[in-house]
């Protein structure tokens, strides 16, 4: 339980469940860039007649994908642990805490579902 009577150290967990949603954001789109690399590589050489299958990039960005959700998750249950340690005086008034955890949420949740889209999408 904090002792600071001060409302900047629940700015500060805050802030820091904000990073942790930019954070999953990022490593979710980087695994969405990774996955979609193959589509790119098979256009450049679209002449040799070669289909489309599931490579070493495409396992590779939905790990990155399924490591951002579960990035945003992990951070909710973080900050939810966190909540009940402070004391009234050191949340405002009127203060929407659960805004933060809604976001990271739905955050995961997309992130848990663009993944179950590109696997069982299969290959373009």
């Amino acid at each position: 339980m904090s002792e600071l009577n001060d409302p900047r150290v629940f700015f500060a967990a805050e802030r820091t469940l904000l990073a942790w949603n930019r954070t999953s954001l990022t490593l979710m789109a980087f695994g969405f860039m990774i996955e979609r690399f193959n589509l790119f590589t098979h256009m450049l050489r679209l002449g040799q007649g070669a289909g489309l299958e599931r490579n070493f990039s495409f396992w590779v960005g939905l790990a990155f994908i399924l490591l951002g959700a579960l990035a945003a998750a992990a951070s909710v249950l973080q900050y939810k642990r966190l909540l009940p340690s402070f004391k009234p005086n050191e949340i405002p008034k009127s203060y929407r805490v659960g805004l933060g955890i809604f976001m990271n949420s739905v955050i995961a949740l997309l992130g848990i579902v663009l993944t179950l889209h590109l696997y069982l999408q299969g290959p373009v």
